[in-house]
């Protein structure tokens, strides 16, 4: 018997051999389709190519697409369980051609392929198309199935449109006949419902293009698009009616029965099955970046999750089971995708953390659930108050809720639910409006009230596509922003990061599907309305752009780069200083630019240039290391239980990333307890910590009182820092003759004989001016009262020389004052002194106060046996000699 693996890479194989490119599948978080949740087909992915947006280097693909459809209108998750083909994660085969080959080539290949590829008996295969396809009714003849076995169908189902308007074309769809011992009657029968017919192949003959007029024109590049459901065709193929009993499904499901002890088989078979399928489709999500939240595709996924861990409680799984079971699907799928055996710790962790904290809330729930029926009559709806008390306090989602009633064979009261829930919106909203935060206008609240948290896939990806949700200018609600003019621009998801935890916020561009040359910049990309809105900030460079706009979306590669390196050094800068300067150091706030980064941190005094050293050197070793950046989601109380770093200033809610990199020495990689950096973040990061590149501290300041900043730079930045340091040491060692290692030792003997010519310089001044600057003998002092009063203008001299000269001249007087005016290069300096026998009538204060307003200055001061001042010039120095002489008279 093949297995579910085997008839995937047989598929593939077959179209490799065809000359189809093998195309990985893409994530399951469509970047290139913004009305879309997930990838729900195959052709998602192509989406661009079909259109001809984008061009490629291969016109045959094949692959194996992951899909999942739980959420909007593509949304299978409340009939998973109770049927044989209902999945929320399923595989998609699929096979396209872009312009090459059409449905002469298309048809035979399906045909051969089924046939005799996997052994599928002719006989019993029946197909549709279009009821106007005759060139492809004549193609299905000429392989070889009869007549009667091709049906014609008029309706939608067999003509295919991407939408209202844009390319559509006919199609054809394969189906086996499971024979009459089964229910059913073909395509386009009154039983066509049953299970007799199953359907396992649709391909899309891409040939047409759709106007708003209703016209349609042939397009030029027609195209093939199929899809072949894995599980489906893997049923058939195993000889089963049922896609639960295929090898990889039924393997879940014994893992499943085997963790709980209940019987895969038995009266759980449902519960079973459940949780087989949910596995399969949270393990996926997660391991293409969804984690679960209260919003958007977060909130799909807590959904499916919750809606598994309840069926695991029914089984009456203790403790989290959902956890225990990802080995046995990466056993079974982790070689076709490699992401599940990547991502399995962080898998494993998110689904034991989600179930740990519903497993609290469930029993509760449950009980007065249970409470409420009891008061109901037996086919009452369940009020839709309490359904929200569910939701609102216990955390069930309204479909969980309704999936347990079903089992009862009750129904929600949904209106009561709505009414209940808009109760709470308009309370939040009145709650809102008294908190006085200014940051968030009533315009943001209004457009995350309407439309919900902005989507961000910018941990994965830099490049996506988006759809236009809201336009906002001047702070008001508009339709459009035309060429030249500024606004904002909300979309339903985006890769940019808004301005958070330090990190600044994304630029890049955006432009029109329809249009690659209408062309907006995005200079800014803030969080708004509560933090869960992305707004971006952009001018339109061409073109007009509106509500409900398709647009693509491109960050700025380089800007990002170098923010997330300096945003994951910071890290581990954090670290480096708690090692080398104690637990005490903590972050008090930090900022991530393009160009630069900067740290604030607890401490009481400035870092030694050891210590700058040492911590400059760690940081390096540990991008030297090179090992991975890597991402857990977790409750804030437990990320800090394993000893994250919360950052300073940062609001955080019932879930939070935690960041760790780096292995302590001796450790092992990755080892638990042994992780160098650990903290919790919401910013962007590099994948490895050798992606980094280089750190060099720039240097440590005072920012406040106790709080110190350290400057940084990293990659090609540190580089070119370090660069230019060299240069200059180059220079200077060529200007000295000498060696760039003795440069330092050179530069401390020149500033030494520096200081002692200095030295000399100002004895020889003051010398100068003690003989009366080279004039014979020195000024003599005139009596004034009684008082031996010496007065001189110098030139010369420098104001620092002055009071030596004062106490110089004291000295010689043995009692008496002294005035001296000095000519210090354009400006007046002046000192006094006064003998200390004087001091008690006369104060040197004085006398600089009384001459320095001659000099057109000001003030002046010190103490009473010395003081200084300065003026403007030294021309009325013969004015300013005579009013200290006034002091003196008295």
């Amino acid at each position: 018997m093949a297995s579910l693996n085997d008839i995937r890479s047989t598929f593939l194989n077959y179209f490799e051999k065809q000359g189809h490119q093998i195309v990985p599948s893409s994530p399951l978080v469509p970047r290139n389709d913004p009305t879309l949740m997930f990838v729900n087909s195959g052709m998602v992915q192509f989406k661009n190519r079909f259109t001809g947006v984008e061009k490629g280097d291969y016109d045959r693909a094949t692959t194996a697409q992951k899909c999942v459809r739980a959420g909007g209108k593509h949304n299978d998750l409340d009939n998973v369980g109770y049927t044989a083909r209902h999945h929320t994660f399923f595989e998609m085969l699929g096979n396209f051609s872009f312009g090459d080959y059409f449905k002469s080539e298309a048809i035979p290949f399906a045909y051969e392929l089924i046939t005799r590829e996997f052994g599928i008996d002719k006989n019993r295969i029946y197909t549709t198309v279009y009821h106007t396809d005759d060139e492809a009714f004549e193609i299905w003849k000429k392989v070889g199935v009869p007549e009667d076995r091709i049906i014609r169908i008029a309706t939608s189902d067999n003509f295919w449109q991407m939408g209202p308007t844009g390319p559509c074309g006919p199609c054809t769809e394969i189906f086996y006949d499971h024979g009459p011992e089964v229910w059913g009657g073909p395509p386009g029968s009154p039983e066509e419902d049953g299970d007799r017919f199953i359907e396992i192949w649709n391909v899309v003959f891409m040939q047409n293009e759709q106007f708003e007029d209703g016209s349609m024109k042939a397009l030029d590049m027609q195209s093939i698009d199929t899809g072949m459901g894995l599980e489906r065709i893997g049923a058939l193929l195993q000889g089963k009616h049922d896609n639960y009993d295929t090898d990889l499904m039924r393997s879940l499901i014994e893992a499943s029965a085997q963790a709980t002890s209940v019987d895969p088989d038995g009266p759980g078979k449902m519960h079973h099955r459940v949780i087989a399928d949910h596995l399969r489709s949270t393990s996926f999500l997660i391991a293409d970046g969804v984690m679960p939240s209260n919003d958007g595709r977060g909130y799909v996924l807590r959904r499916i999750m919750r809606r598994a861990m309840r069926h695991a409680h029914l089984l009456g799984a203790q403790d989290p089971l959902m956890h225990r079971l990802v080995p046995a699907l990466v056993r079974q799928m982790g070689t076709a995708y490699p992401e599940l055996s990547r991502g399995q710790a962080m898998i494993e962790e998110t689904l034991l953390s989600e179930e740990t904290r519903f497993k609290q809330t469930l029993d509760r729930g449950l009980k007065l659930l249970d409470e409420e029926l009891s008061g109901l009559g037996d086919d009452a709806a369940l009020p839709g108050e309490t359904a929200f008390k569910l939701y609102d306090t216990f955390g069930f989602p309204l479909d969980l809720t309704q999936d347990a009633l079903r089992e009862k064979g009750r129904s929600v009261d949904i209106e009561g639910f709505d009414a209940a829930m808009a109760e709470q919106k308009a309370r939040a909203r009145a709650a809102w409006s008294g908190s006085g935060d200014a940051a968030d206008t009533a315009v943001w609240y209004d457009i995350a009230e309407t439309h919900g948290a902005t989507d961000f896939l910018g941990y994965d990806t830099e490049q996506a596509e988006g759809q236009v949700l809201a336009l906002v200018k001047d702070g008001a609600l508009v339709t459009s922003l035309a060429e030249g003019e500024k606004g904002w621009i909300v979309l339903n998801q985006t890769p940019f990061y808004g301005e958070s935890g330090g990190q600044v916020g994304d630029t890049g561009w955006l432009r029109r599907l329809e249009d690659e040359h209408e062309i907006a910049t995005v200079e800014d990309t803030q969080k708004m309305g509560g933090g869960k809105v992305f707004a971006h900030l952009v001018k339109v460079n061409k073109g007009t752009f509106a509500k409900g706009d398709a647009l693509a979306l491109e960050v700025d590669h380089g800007r990002r780069s170098s923010i997330r390196a300096n945003h994951s050094a910071t890290h581990l800068l954090h670290e480096a200083l708690r090692e080398a300067l104690g637990d005490h150091v903590a972050q008090r706030g930090s900022l991530n630019a393009p160009d630069r980064l900067r740290f604030d941190f607890s401490h009481g005094k400035a870092l030694s240039a050891s210590e700058i050293k040492n911590v400059e050197r760690d940081v390096n070793a540990y991008i030297r290391q090179n090992t991975p950046v890597s991402t857990r989601l977790m409750t804030p109380d437990d990320a800090r239980a394993i000893g994250a770093q919360a950052l300073f200033g940062e609001k955080y809610g019932d879930e939070v990333r935690v960041v760790s990199m780096g292995a302590k020495p001796g450790s092992g990689k990755g080892a638990d307890g042994a992780t160098y950096s650990l903290e919790l973040c919401g910013g962007t990061h590099v994948r490895q910590t050798g992606d980094i590149g280089a750190f060099v501290c720039l240097g440590d300041s005072a920012s406040s009182a106790g709080v110190r900043r350290i400057e940084a730079l990293t990659g090609q930045l540190a580089l070119d820092h370090l660069a230019q340091q060299g240069q200059t040491l180059a220079a200077v060692a060529a200007e000295m003759k000498a060696p760039a290692s003795e440069v330092p030792a050179r530069v401390r003997t020149l500033l030494e004989e520096r200081r002692k010519l200095e030295s000399e310089v100002a004895s020889l001044r003051r010398e100068l001016a003690m003989s009366g600057g080279g004039q014979g003998a020195g000024p003599e002092a005139e009596e004034i009262g009684g008082v031996k009063f010496l007065a001189q203008v110098l030139t010369g001299v420098t104001g620092k020389d002055l009071p030596p000269l004062i106490d110089e001249h004291k000295s010689r007087l043995g009692s008496g004052a002294v005035l001296l005016i000095a000519d210090a290069g354009g400006k007046a300096a002046v000192a006094a002194g006064v003998t200390d026998d004087l001091k008690g009538t006369l104060s040197a204060v004085d006398l600089v106060k009384a001459a320095v307003p001659e000099l057109g200055g000001k003030g002046g001061g010190g103490r009473p046996d010395m003081a200084q001042g300065g003026g403007a010039s030294v021309a009325n120095a013969e004015a300013a000699i005579a009013a200290a002489r006034a002091v003196i008279a008295g």
